[in-house]
């Protein structure tokens, strides 16, 4: 009797272990099924300002910047300007010290003197000689010499009028002038100072013709110039104004290229006005150049773009695709897609994706526009108000991927 009663006990207990494991089972199956619905990250489509711009970077210099050099070598004598002096043109702004050239001077003008008297002398040689020759007085030899010794000194009174031109202009160079109205942002020199003027002609000073016009010299990458025409507006700042944004226009697209480390840039000239006087040569500018600009423009996250889902959480039909869309294309259709877009396609064709009423992912094929980085214009495909999938907060990983960039799933980022 007893051990009959001690079998239904263990009977009672087999029963009540596998009671408890089928509820443990279901209540497992339970929470796994919920955790493997994905919680999306969504965004719907609205409209803003998009501006597109090319950044680069570059250096403020004056429109007209003049360097003042001297074609004679000697001492420093005066010094009439320092930095900032505003000049005229036609002003004295140094002198070298004249003693040399002075003496130069007057030798030249003895030496035209000399030449002078003998050509006075030569000439009247000359006439005698042709007197005498007339008189059958002497040789048609003698009067030939006459007449070219008479010649030579006329060619020596010209040489020496050549000198004497060049050693006055010598004298005058002492004297260094500024060639343009403006003011001296640069001075090379000091009193006392020898400047050697020899193959080279070394700066003294220089001068900019109007610092209220400026200039930014920017270097603009090979794939971004095709999109610089002249005109186009500009906005930069300086590290000196950082909360202040300048405005300029670009006024020239220079066509010689400057590579550095194999890398092809252009020099693109913006011009600036800078009546405040702000801005200062060799500033650097960071330069954001407007390509295009929508005032009121159809836009979307880029994350949208970039987001991709595994293929067994895309919908088989287009049937609840939100309306205003365009019939989704299923992933590996006619042209094949990869990252958001068609490879091998126009590169402004995209696929995004769309959830319909069951939480059900729809792609969609658009057309976008242009973007600022973070938003993209949508030129069709999409209207204002729809929900866009960008990425997936949680969900079970083994089946329905990651959010992971560099992982798999619907979660791979392009």
């Amino acid at each position: 009797m007893a051990e009959a009663k001690h079998g239904g006990w263990i009977k009672w207990f087999i029963v009540l272990v596998i009671l408890g494991g089928g509820a443990a089972g279901g209540w497992f199956y339970t929470r796994r099924g919920h955790t493997d619905a994905p919680e999306y990250q969504t965004a719907s489509v609205g409209r803003g300002e998009l501006t597109q711009v090319v950044t680069a970077t570059g250096v403020l210099n004056p429109v007209k910047n003049v360097q003042v050099g001297c074609q004679v070598s000697g001492r420093i004598n005066v010094m009439y300007v320092d930095y900032n002096s505003q000049v005229k043109q036609g002003q004295v702004i140094a002198e070298i010290d004249p003693a040399t050239y002075n003496a130069a001077l007057q030798q030249a003008e003895a030496d035209l003197a000399n030449a002078r008297a003998n050509l006075e002398l030569q000439a009247v040689q000359a006439k005698r000689a042709s007197d005498l020759y007339d008189a059958k007085l002497i040789s048609a030899s003698d009067f030939d010499t006459a007449t070219a010794t008479l010649h030579e000194a006329q060619a020596t009174v010209q040489i020496k009028q050549a000198t004497l031109a060049n050693a006055t202009a010598n004298l005058g160079y002492c004297k260094i002038l500024s060639p343009v109205d403006g003011v001296v942002i640069s001075r090379a020199v000091d009193v006392g100072q020898t400047v050697a003027s020899s193959f080279s002609t070394p700066t003294l000073f220089q001068i900019a013709n109007d610092l209220t016009k400026m200039q930014i010299d920017s270097s603009i990458a090979e794939a971004d110039i095709g999109t610089i025409t002249e005109g186009q507006t500009v906005d930069f700042t300086v590290d000196a104004y950082p909360y202040r944004t300048f405005h300029g226009a670009v006024v020239q697209v220079r066509n010689a290229p400057i590579t550095v480390n194999n890398v092809v840039t252009y020099d693109t000239v913006i011009g600036v006005t800078n009546k405040d006087y702000k801005l200062k040569p060799g500033m650097t500018a960071n330069v954001s150049i407007v390509i295009a600009q929508r005032e009121d423009a159809v836009r979307i996250p880029n994350a949208a773009l970039r987001f991709h889902p595994a293929d067994s959480l895309l919908a088989t039909t287009n049937a609840a695709a939100p309306a205003g869309t365009n019939s989704g294309v299923p992933r590996g259709g006619a042209g094949g897609m990869w990252g958001g877009h068609h490879r091998g396609g126009p590169s402004n064709v995209h696929t995004v994706y769309v959830l319909d009423g069951e939480q059900t992912l729809v792609p969609v094929q658009i057309k976008t526009g242009i973007s600022d980085g973070i938003f993209t214009e949508v030129t069709e495909g999409l209207k204002e108000g729809d929900t866009l999938v960008t990425g997936v907060s949680s969900g079970d990983t083994q089946s329905a991927g990651s959010a992971n960039p560099f992982g798999g799933g619907f979660g791979r980022m392009r």
